[in-house]
């Protein structure tokens, strides 16, 4: 009869541990809409504004961003399983957007608002779908 009650018990628990973990889990939504605004903002920053101001506005905003959001990610205490392959797609989506975008308004549609505006939002993207995915995993 103890093993019984042992096995309900380490099923109890477990059954806790995953509450938790659900319930725990939105600071990473949260973390990625953050990301995405910030997108609306930097990507812009980056592809109309020249020179060595704006080069020095654009690092210590993204430095904040970047830095921020990292404290505040290592501040929390749910990871779910295969966070590092989630985050890895979001982040490379990302990235490809950014390097593009960049590339692109740096050479052929230099100082487009156009571009800015829709390399703004081709970045935010990424973050907002992860961010919308992760709340339904959550829920």
């Amino acid at each position: 009869m103890t093993e019984q009650m042992d096995a309900a018990a380490a099923l109890k628990h477990a059954n806790q541990v995953e509450g938790a973990t659900r319930r725990d889990s939105g600071w990473y939504a949260r973390y990625l809409v953050v990301f995405a605004v910030g997108q609306l903002v930097l990507v812009p920053m980056a592809v109309l504004w020249r020179g060595p101001a704006a080069a020095i506005v654009f690092s210590l905003t993204n430095g904040v961003l970047i830095g921020g959001l990292s404290l505040y990610a290592s501040r929390q205490r749910v990871i779910r399983r295969g966070f590092g392959a989630r985050h890895g797609s979001v982040i490379g989506s990302w990235g490809v957007a950014f390097g593009v975008t960049v590339a692109l308004g740096g050479t052929a549609f230099e100082d487009s608002a156009f571009l800015a505006v829709a390399g703004a939002l081709a970045c935010a993207l990424p973050p907002a779908i992860g961010a919308w995915l992760e709340t339904r995993r959550s829920a």
